[in-house]
C-alpha cells in the first residue's frame, strides 16, 4: 500500500479569483495554497493600488483585508498587470462597477491581446471603457455604480469572460446571468 502526503502547487486561475473575491469580501480572509507566480503577484499589486491590504507570507499563504463591494479606492497611478491577462480581465470587471476611473495596462505581450470579449458586456452593463484601436490595452475605465444587470450569452466559451461578467454583476442592480 502507498501512504504519504502530497502538496499540490496552487492553481493560477483559482489564485487570481481567491485574491479578488477576498478583496471584495468584508473583513479579513486567509488564502492558502496561493500560487506566487508573477501573474498572481501582479494582481495582488493592482489590488493594493485600489486600497486592499494583502500580506503574503512564505508557504503560499496570504491574508487579505477585504473592503467590501464598494470599498475600493481610486488608484493614483496606472495599474500595470505585466503579462497577467487573467488579472487584467477580472479586475477590469470589478473596476467597471466602481464609482471612479481607472487605467489598466500591461507589458508588450499583454498589450497585443484584444479585450473586446470583456469590453462588450461591461459596456452593456453601463461602464464606459476606452481602449486602443481594436480593443487592445491600455484600457481607461470609467466605472459606474450600480451597473445594470444583463443576461449575456458568451459568443465563445471563456472562463475569463464568464468570471468577468459575474464579478461585474456583484455591483449590478439586479440578477446577472451568463449563458454558454
Amino acid at each position: 500500500a502507498l501512504h504519504g502526503e502530497v502538496e499540490v502547487p496552487g492553481d493560477k486561475s483559482i489564485s487570481h479569483r481567491a485574491l479578488i473575491l477576498s478583496a471584495l469580501a468584508e473583513g479579513p480572509s486567509e488564502v492558502t495554497g496561493l500560487l506566487e507566480g508573477d501573474d498572481v503577484l501582479a494582481t495582488a499589486r493592482a489590488l493594493g493600488r485600489v486600497g486592499v491590504k494583502i500580506d503574503i507570507t512564505e508557504g503560499e499563504r496570504c491574508r487579505v483585508q477585504g473592503l467590501g463591494l464598494t470599498g475600493l479606492t481610486p488608484p493614483t497611478a496606472t495599474l500595470d498587470f505585466g503579462n497577467s491577462g487573467t488579472g487584467f480581465r477580472l479586475l477590469s470587471a470589478v473596476l467597471a462597477g466602481q464609482p471612479f476611473a481607472s487605467t489598466l495596462t500591461g507589458d508588450h505581450s499583454l498589450r497585443k491581446r484584444p479585450m473586446t470579449r470583456i469590453i462588450d458586456p461591461l459596456t452593456l452593463m453601463g461602464a464606459t471603457i476606452n481602449s486602443g484601436k481594436g480593443g487592445y490595452p491600455p484600457l481607461n475605465i470609467l466605472g459606474r455604480y450600480p451597473l445594470s444587470s444583463i443576461e449575456y450569452e458568451l459568443p465563445i466559451a471563456s472562463a475569463q469572460t464568464k468570471s468577468a461578467v459575474l464579478l461585474a454583476g456583484l455591483n449590478a442592480n439586479g440578477v446577472t446571468r451568463v449563458r454558454e
